[in-house]
């Protein structure tokens, strides 16, 4: 958590924490934090005003989406979900096959982990309404095509809905080049407090039901949210903004007039230093016979972020967190919200698999002594 987003969140609590938008100084001035920073947010992945929701999370988000949607969808309509998904953009959809609405999935190939433009091709129908898959597995760390998918998509005449939870922390976020239709991802992942971001084309948040009072329906994205957004931490996202431009300015010297503009340079340094840092891990598990990486392989700079999950023949992977503790390392092991994937690829779900993911501000060192560590045990 950078220093930042926490003193943004201390001020709000210790000047501003009143009912914003009356008439006192400090209502006034929490309601121009709160603004702030979901002007910021949007001005970040290049969305317009009042296409951006701040909301708990982006199981919550999506719940409620699905809510504000799902009367848009009838009986004999057909939505796609994907088993590569994490549930958070899959459970909700789902749902609406009480409707009499005809649930589709978008199934990996089994020996690579990916999500064909093939298969998808043949799902798609004239019934079809809405596509849901994810920008990064959090599981595999594979980036998908989010705008060639959504050409495919749009041109059928369906919507799409994106989830980038996993991928949010790697790469710069454009949603206009992209003209997905819903897009959402959470905050935390992106060095921010415990909240989540949800995009939607300003046309869908019009239309879309509203999920708060009555009186709020024609406040977006207010009309989708019951309660409104967490007040301190919708502040703080401008501490996420101030580490950005921290690191653009120790990094650059030459102007960037916009604010996209010039985390999009820092994205690209962070892609750079993370491909080296996962293609290191990834030597390691390739040239063990008994693990197998899910998903793409070290041969793929770019095309992924440095998350891996992998399982030892023979081996419970609860076995390896609890022994790299000790080198103070710490990795997981589990499902991680994706067992749809975990049976998709033929594993186990008992244990699944363990997982191992690094950022920006990891070290060579710690990767080293990850690899230490695991050699150890595999």
């Amino acid at each position: 958590m950078p220093r930042s987003v926490i003193e943004r969140t201390g001020a709000y609590m210790t000047q501003t924490q009143v009912q914003p938008g009356t008439a006192s100084a400090a209502s006034t001035l929490a309601a121009e934090r709160i603004a702030e920073g979901e002007r910021q947010m949007a001005e970040m992945i290049k969305a317009e005003p009042g296409e951006v929701m701040i909301g708990p999370s982006t199981t919550m988000n999506m719940y409620l989406l699905s809510h504000a949607i799902g009367e848009w969808f009838g009986e004999g309509d057909e939505l796609i979900v994907t088993n590569q998904d994490h549930e958070a953009n899959i459970g909700a959809w789902r749902r609406l096959a009480e409707r009499g609405v005809t649930v589709k999935e978008w199934r990996v190939d089994p020996e690579t982990a990916e999500l064909e433009i093939g298969a998808l091709e043949s799902l798609l129908s004239a019934r079809t309404k809405l596509v849901c898959f994810p920008h990064c597995s959090n599981l595999l760390g594979g980036f998908n095509d989010v705008a060639g998918i959504t050409r495919v998509v749009h041109d059928a005449g369906a919507l799409v809905c994106v989830d980038a939870v996993a991928y949010a922390p790697h790469r710069a976020i454009d949603v206009k080049a992209w003209d997905v239709d819903f897009y959402g991802f959470s905050l935390y992942k992106l060095f921010g407090p415990h909240i989540a971001v949800l995009y939607a084309k300003r046309q869908h948040f019009d239309r879309a039901r509203g999920q708060n009072h009555y009186f709020l329906d024609d406040e977006v994205p207010l009309k989708l949210l019951p309660g409104g957004p967490n007040h301190e931490l919708t502040a703080a996202i401008g501490g996420v903004i101030d580490y950005f431009e921290a690191l653009y300015h120790h990094h650059f010297e030459e102007p960037e007039n916009t604010l996209a503009g010039r985390i999009a340079k820092v994205f690209g340094l962070i892609a750079a230093y993370e491909d080296a840092l996962g293609a290191r891990f990834v030597r390691f598990l390739e040239s063990k016979p008994n693990v197998r990486l899910l998903g793409r392989g070290g041969d793929a700079p770019g095309a992924r972020a440095p998350t891996f999950s992998f399982a030892v023949d023979g081996r419970d992977p609860a076995e390896f967190p609890a022994h790299m503790d000790g080198h103070k390392v710490a990795i997981r092991s589990g499902h991680f919200y994706a067992l749809r994937l975990i049976a998709g690829l033929g594993l186990e779900r008992p244990g699944a698999v363990t997982r191992a993911s690094m950022v920006h501000y990891n070290s060579t060192e710690e990767v080293d002594r990850l690899i230490a560590g695991l050699d150890e045990v595999i």
